[in-house]
């Protein structure tokens, strides 16, 4: 794990703590557009949620402290994780995570639907690139950079890690730029190593994804099989 060690060098540490990142992750102020989006829809809501109150503030990520497997999206979404204040909660893209996650033994229950649905993830982190709902789901390039220290704290802290899952192009290249080596070409199910961890890529589970065809379930569920097999098969990655 030295290379990994090596390339998370500098904002992490031993006085770090998931509790710790937590806090200024929810305090944060950095990204002005982003600031005033999600306490606009906060404000605004949609009509199937109108009676709720909306969390309109960034997201840290949530999961096991020991977990040997990181998940990482893109970002919150408006009426999802903004909506319900844990990431990868309450939308659709939820539904295909936790579902899988399920199936192999990440997750306690196949949903995600609020901050108290008694969710437990076993093993596994779920985290984000970015920690804000942006408007048409685009971080600006300026945005990423300002949530990538959080990203970076994370993985130091997360030393049990041994595999991150990325979801989506904008997720890998967050993860390659955190641990300093150049993402290779994207696609689903590619498996490349770093600093002694497996990096499996994914097509992101959004309904443009999955509704149009081009994530199918078998697809989607392979992945969290194949990671279940990394992770037991008792492998490090070079």
């Amino acid at each position: 794990m030295a290379g990994r060690r090596k390339a998370l060098t500098g904002l992490g540490g031993m006085a770090d703590n998931l509790e710790s990142i937590r806090r200024d992750i929810l305090a944060c102020t950095a990204c002005p557009r982003l600031h005033r989006y999600t306490r606009e829809v906060a404000r605004t809501k949609t009509r199937r949620f109108a009676s709720q109150t909306y969390h309109g503030r960034p997201l840290p990520g949530f999961g096991d402290p020991k977990a040997r497997m990181l998940v990482v999206g893109l970002a919150p979404a408006a009426h999802g994780g903004n909506r319900t204040g844990r990431m990868f909660t309450g939308d659709s893209s939820a539904d295909w995570l936790m579902r899988a996650m399920h199936r192999h033994g990440f997750a306690s229950i196949p949903t995600s639907e609020a901050v108290d649905d008694g969710l437990v993830l076993r093993d596994a982190y779920v985290t984000a690139a970015a920690r804000c709902a942006p408007p048409q789901n685009r971080p600006a390039a300026s945005e990423l950079r300002n949530c990538a220290p959080y990203l970076r704290r994370e993985m130091e802290v997360l030393a049990g890690v041994r595999l991150v899952v990325c979801l989506g192009r904008v997720a890998h290249q967050a993860v390659c730029r955190t641990l300093g080596t150049r993402p290779g070409e994207f696609g689903h199910s590619r498996l490349s190593s770093h600093g002694g961890l497996h990096i499996l890529t994914s097509y992101h589970p959004s309904r443009q994804n999955t509704q149009t065809g081009r994530l199918s379930w078998e697809e989607w569920d392979g992945i969290f099989a194949r990671a279940r097999e990394l992770l037991d098969g008792g492998g490090r990655a070079p």
